[in-house]
């Protein structure tokens, strides 16, 4: 069982996170359902003897489509939970009332027993970097098999779970399986704890990522409709607070020397869209909002991407993309959609979240990475003189995503091993 002071902690600050939940959502009109499911009071389960998906946000979603498509094509329940409120958004546009969609409870031991009691999982798929201790302790002693999809972790949080060991070791050892996404992870979770032949190298998931070809449809619709095959069209995606500020600073030098160049500015959070849409007025530039259903016009060189799991369809517009998350100390965002689409990547120097796949673009020179915003301008202003260079780097980075594919087939073996031991052994 976790340590006694994991539950101590969780009991102090339940409380505050309660308080901050509220804050948070307090506007929303689904406010009282989002309480319910992360502190007690669940509704009845639709249904029970299910495989739960848990992937926190947007991202993690992404990654764990195709997987949880595949359940869905065995006939599976599938319940998917998420820590955010864009990520449960993005389950229900992806799979709509196929599977079950709720928040994650906070890991008490009371909360998540009275989950585990209602849906009766028997598998669980947690996405990334998911761990939670009493999630984790009760799945082992009920002897429902879980298995850390698609896993990752850095050098730094490494470092950060090593300070635990108390907490961590067992929990890992807890696992039944361990995908990781390359060998430095799978080398970390074994110095940490997890047992080293249930640790499998699987690549990554979103090397795999394919966008739905009704958003590249809806994406050609509006490039003819808005008239921007003759424009530069740059995507900021991801953009975190201070980070619209220092590209529309930028962008005002670089539209001045390409006037045909439009922005297309797409905030990380639903919560800043307003606060970004007062800062492109602030600077100067006419407001054109997606929320609004407002098209770009040839007198458009802003606009304002506020809408959710509209992503994919923005990059597949894009001649090139500054990735966000990467002049904020935040950690960055993942660069591989728009290399899948052949678009070229500029990012700043925060890219721990996804170091190894940065790293891996940049060798492959599908991807430049700078220090500063100076540095997004230079590469941005190279890119819109000389196009062909920038259709380069985009060719180069979508040439790695497909020379890295098969992440997906790996851990589907793994996770139908698990729902179906017998099954495994008849064809190993």
């Amino acid at each position: 069982m976790p340590p006694f002071w994991y539950n101590l902690l969780l009991a102090l600050i339940l409380p505050l996170y309660r308080l901050r939940v509220w804050q948070r959502s307090r506007h929303q009109p689904d406010y009282q359902a989002e309480v319910s499911q992360r502190f007690g009071g669940f509704a009845p389960a639709m249904q029970t003897g299910v495989v739960w998906i848990h992937a926190v946000s947007v991202g993690e979603t992404n990654a764990a489509q195709p997987i949880i498509q595949h359940l869905l094509d065995q006939g599976q329940a599938v319940l998917v939970t998420n820590t955010t409120r864009t990520g449960q958004a993005r389950v229900r546009q992806l799979f709509a009332d196929r599977v079950e969609s709720v928040f994650l409870p906070v890991d008490t031991v009371g909360l998540m027993t009275q989950f585990f009691d209602q849906y009766q999982p028997k598998m669980i798929g947690l996405i990334e970097t998911e761990l939670w201790p009493n999630l984790i302790y009760l799945a082992a002693q009920r002897n429902i098999p879980t298995i850390l999809l698609n896993a990752r972790l850095s050098e730094k949080s490494a470092k950060g779970y090593a300070k635990f060991a108390g907490l961590t070791r067992p929990m890992l050892q807890q696992l039944s399986m361990i995908a990781a996404q390359d060998q430095a992870t799978a080398e970390r979770f074994i110095v940490l704890g997890a047992v080293a032949q249930n640790t499998i190298v699987t690549g990554s998931l979103k090397f795999d990522l394919q966008p739905p070809i009704q958003v590249l449809q809806q994406a050609a619709q509006l490039r003819h409709a808005w008239q921007l095959n003759q424009r530069q069209v740059i995507v900021a995606a991801s953009t975190h607070d201070s980070e619209e500020n220092q590209i529309l600073n930028i962008f005002n030098a670089l539209h001045q020397r390409h006037p045909q160049t439009c922005l297309i500015i797409v905030p990380r959070h639903p919560e800043r869209f307003n606060r970004v849409a007062e800062l492109i007025v602030e600077k100067g530039w006419p407001l054109a909002r997606r929320s609004a259903g407002q098209a770009i016009t040839a007198d458009t060189a802003v606009y304002l991407a506020d809408s959710m799991g509209e992503l994919w369809m923005w990059y597949a517009l894009a001649d090139m993309a500054f990735v966000g998350g990467s002049l904020a100390a935040t950690g960055g965002h993942n660069p591989l959609e728009p290399a899948q689409l052949a678009v070229p990547v500029v990012m700043g120097s925060h890219t721990f979240n996804f170091a190894q796949i940065v790293h891996s673009l940049v060798d492959a020179g599908g991807l430049i990475q700078v220090g500063d915003v100076s540095g997004v301008y230079a590469i941005l202003e190279q890119w819109c003189a000389q196009p062909v260079q920038a259709k380069a780097v985009g060719a180069a980075g979508r040439a790695l995503l497909q020379a890295n594919q098969g992440a997906l087939a790996r851990q589907l073996t793994l996770l139908d091993g698990l729902l179906d031991p017998s099954a495994a052994s008849r064809t190993t």
